[in-house]
């Protein structure tokens, strides 16, 4: 991926497009699903125990074991 320089004739990589396009195929998308999963986790904890203080005494609370 070198690109002349309309001077020198000299050759120019294009190191920045290319850190872009691999942030943007690989860092980012990575990023976004393991946020997505520790979020998922935080809110599933907080529901999980709202719901057994809601149903307390339940029956069906040794069910879900």
């Amino acid at each position: 991926m070198l690109v002349p320089t309309p001077r020198s004739g000299q050759t120019v990589p294009m190191l920045g497009a290319i850190i872009i396009v691999i942030a943007l195929l690989v860092v980012i998308p990575v990023g976004v699903m393991v946020s997505g999963g520790a979020i998922a986790g935080i809110i599933s904890f907080f529901v999980q125990k709202e719901a057994d203080a809601r149903h307390e005494g339940s029956e069906l609370i040794d069910l879900n074991g």
